[in-house]
């Protein structure tokens, strides 16, 4: 069946349209660090809050502040007793704290961080789908159909220039900022059905296991933030990014043990890093230009004697269809190259609108690590726009591990 998007947007204004429909959906990695936060951090206790990187766009002028919190609540009601017996007896996820300040969405999370974690990406899937509705409002039929069809015209283009690469490998990693459940669902639906082999699958637990296909994730910033914070000397703050790799690997192995570095700046993670860190089966790059970084996992792993052809580069910030071709190009050959496509996978409807409105351009929210039992948490990022955390935190932690290869860059979502 073929799912009518336009007339399923304009029909949703009934007493609860639940945007997030499952604890499933959401990334697979937020499951493998419950699992290991589970294991080895059971009663630390954190905050988490929601960011918006474009204040310019005031969120809470856009949503209905009360359907925000009926959608919140409803996620906290929607848990089945099936996943595992800990799941089953014990989890739940903690209250939440929501107001309204200057224009914008006040959401924060607090509690045991075996609990507290799951909140990002509900949080996040849920404010981004109320935005949608927002900018949907008022559209008939017809301009909707208009409207999906123009998204659909883009997605297939985006395709058609990926159907002929060879060996090109692509994932979704769009369930956060993307435009809808539904939208998502239709995009990660159409690629596994046009692109074959080269669709690896998608991040969204839930979609795998509907859509039989692999589930993609591995670990995120939040670990070596949490592990960072708990640290008493600047000493344990160095190593503490390194810590957490040992205890990862304790956990899982294989195709998951998968290096995210840059945390604290990439090339201070390679520089210091432990020998056996490079036995790890590939590296994910988030937020340093993929060109440079991948070159400098590949120059990195050659120092430490490793065969970079079988080590896996995944991309993954803010890509697109040009940039993921370029990096194919690029490390075909060298490295087992694949993209983690995201926002402009599942909410690229720019230029999409019939009235040439800019409401349902994506925007740059995030929901962070702030607090760990009590100290503040930071990140620092390989671009300075993109770090987090109290300014004289961020003064400290730069002294400890360098700024050597940060940028500042705009950062698109």
């Amino acid at each position: 069946m073929i799912l009518n998007l336009a007339r399923r947007a304009h029909n949703h204004n009934w007493a609860l349209d639940p945007i997030v429909r499952s604890l499933l959906d959401t990334d697979f990695y937020k499951l493998l660090m419950l699992q290991y936060i589970w294991k080895h951090f059971r009663d630390v206790q954190v905050t988490f809050s929601v960011v918006n990187r474009k204040p310019a766009v005031r969120l809470a002028e856009q949503i209905d502040i009360e359907q925000l919190r009926s959608q919140l609540d409803h996620v906290r009601g929607i848990f089945e007793p099936a996943f595992l017996e800990w799941l089953e007896h014990d989890f739940r996820l903690p209250d939440y704290l929501l107001d309204v300040v200057d224009g914008q969405v006040k959401l924060e999370f607090a509690g045991e961080w075996t609990q507290v974690t799951m909140w990002e990406i509900y949080a996040l899937s849920i404010l981004s789908e109320m935005k949608t509705r927002y900018g949907l409002r008022g559209l008939n039929e017809l301009e909707l159909d208009i409207l999906y069809a123009r998204a659909k015209t883009r997605l297939w283009e985006k395709i058609e220039r990926m159907r002929a690469i060879d060996g090109l490998r692509i994932a979704d990693f769009g369930t956060r900022r993307r435009h809808s459940f539904l939208w998502q669902e239709y995009v990660v639906d159409a690629m596994h059905s046009t692109l074959g082999d080269r669709f690896a699958g998608t991040s969204n637990t839930y979609l795998a296991y509907k859509h039989d296909m692999e589930a993609i994730g591995t670990n995120a910033h939040e670990l070596p933030m949490a592990l960072a914070a708990m640290a008493n000397t600047e000493e344990e703050l160095l190593q503490s990014q390194y810590n957490v790799l040992e205890l990862w690997q304790q956990t899982y192995g294989g195709a998951l043990l998968m290096l995210l570095p840059d945390t604290y700046g990439s090339t201070q993670f390679f520089r210091n890093a432990p020998d056996w860190v490079a036995a790890w089966t590939g590296l994910r790059i988030d937020s340093k230009d993929p060109l440079i970084a991948g070159e400098e996992y590949i120059a990195w792993l050659k120092e430490r004697g490793q065969d970079p052809a079988r080590k896996r580069l995944i991309a993954s910030d803010g890509l697109d269809v040009d940039e993921i071709l370029t990096l194919h190009q690029r490390f075909h050959g060298r490295v087992r190259f694949s993209a983690g496509w995201g926002t402009l996978l599942t909410n690229d409807f720019r230029g999409c609108h019939p009235r040439r409105e800019h409401e349902l351009e994506p925007l740059g929210l995030i929901c962070k690590l702030q607090t760990v039992n009590g100290r503040p948490a930071v990140k620092l990022s390989d671009n300075y726009q993109k770090a987090t955390g109290p300014e004289e935190e961020l003064v400290r932690y730069r002294r400890v591990f360098g700024v050597e290869g940060v940028e500042n860059v705009p950062v698109l979502v």
